[in-house]
């Protein structure tokens, strides 16, 4: 039986993340420092921060001027559509809706327009699940 998460993490190293904060406490930063601890690479998209990561954060995903293969959302749900639609003027193969994110209109928009969808899952408890290089 195919792992369609395992092939997404296995093959998707470049993570657009869309809510992500500066502020160690919340639960986008400490998945996200998981995520490139473990070999991924990381930009943040919020247009309240600078740099997140030690990498450059952008506005909005639009401004990303580098290909990324994964939207990872920390958002509400109600800005769930318009993260969608950026992912897809984008080209992104992958939207990710963190756990408690869920729209399923913005997913099936996502799957029309042949991204993949993983909805109300956690990115971090995913990985770890399937490759365990660290204690969370």
């Amino acid at each position: 039986m195919s792992d369609a998460i395992r092939e997404i993490l296995e093959h998707s190293k470049t993570l657009a993340v869309v809510g992500l904060s500066s502020k160690a406490a919340r639960p986008s930063h400490g998945v996200t420092a998981y995520m490139q601890r473990n070999g991924y690479r990381i930009i943040p998209v919020n247009p309240q921060e600078q740099a997140v990561l030690g990498e450059k954060a952008y506005a909005s995903l639009d401004a990303v001027a580098e290909p990324f293969d994964v939207v990872v959302i920390f958002r509400r749900p109600e800005f769930v559509p318009a993260v969608v639609e950026a992912a897809i003027r984008k080209q992104a193969k992958v939207v990710w809706m963190q756990e408690g994110v869920i729209h399923e209109q913005a997913a099936e928009r996502a799957r029309a327009a042949g991204l993949i969808v993983v909805m109300d899952r956690c990115i971090l408890k995913e990985h770890a699940k399937r490759f365990v290089t660290e204690r969370i």
